[in-house]
């Protein structure tokens, strides 16, 4: 074979898959964050995934979570056969990179710094998630705090933040249906025993997580000040 085409359609595919992964932090897509550096996939099926950050040093822990996920995401994206997913620009890199491409998880890819799988990490993640997700719902709702307590997550007005809070419960196991209360300390499934005090820690959540979102995409766009041309956008 003398020449590597690319295929459209897989590469729509993978592009699609990455837009399944989230930053664990933000909980929002790489690919709306801008975090997507090159997604390529070649007639073979062959996906070329590369992936950068706001700054050198952000956190590798977070860095590896957004990694593995990518490529559990694009190497499961129909067409693709393979895939080379990579961070750059990344004090970690190199560790990471390896890791990932093992498959070795976390403590085996950091041997002798890191102590343990970043499970917990992730379900912390979750849980600040849904707590965001619960204001976003609640504010748009915008009924008195006394009567969220008897309302369910069907009262919710139907779109995309009732549905991004469904997800996210159900990633953590907890209940998710319409007729399931609207409001649920992500902690114990259960409903908050002090509902004042729930919705002041989902504000106060939700309004960390939109900083910080808009903090990262302003470093971003600092730090590659010039627009991608191979994001592989369909």
């Amino acid at each position: 074979m003398t020449s590597v085409g690319t295929d459209q359609a897989a590469r729509a595919a993978a592009w699609s898959a990455l837009g399944t992964v989230r930053d664990p932090e933000l909980d929002e897509p790489l690919t709306d964050l801008g975090f997507v550096q090159q997604c390529e996939v070649d007639e073979e099926g062959r996906a070329v995934v590369r992936l950068r950050l706001p700054t050198y040093f952000c956190a590798p822990n977070f860095a590896f979570l957004m990694v593995a996920d990518a490529y559990d995401a694009v190497i499961s994206a129909p067409g693709v056969t393979a895939a080379d997913v990579a961070l750059v620009d990344h004090f970690a890199a190199d560790a990471i990179n390896t890791g990932v491409a093992a498959r070795a998880g976390f403590v085996a890819s950091f041997e002798g710094e890191a102590v343990a799988e970043l499970d917990e990490l992730r379900a912390n993640f979750l849980r600040k998630a849904v707590y965001a997700g619960t204001d976003r719902v609640v504010r748009a709702l915008g009924v008195d705090p006394a009567r969220l307590a008897g309302l369910t997550l069907g009262d919710a007005p139907p779109g995309h933040d009732r549905e991004r809070l469904r997800a996210r419960r159900r990633e953590l196991g907890l209940p998710a249906g319409d007729h399931d209360p609207l409001l649920i300390d992500p902690e114990t499934g259960e409903p908050p025993a002090d509902v004042r005090r729930h919705l002041g820690m989902a504000r106060v959540t939700r309004t960390s997580q939109e900083a910080n979102s808009g903090v990262c995409r302003g470093m971003l766009r600092f730090r590659y000040p010039q627009p991608e041309t191979k994001e592989g956008r369909p």
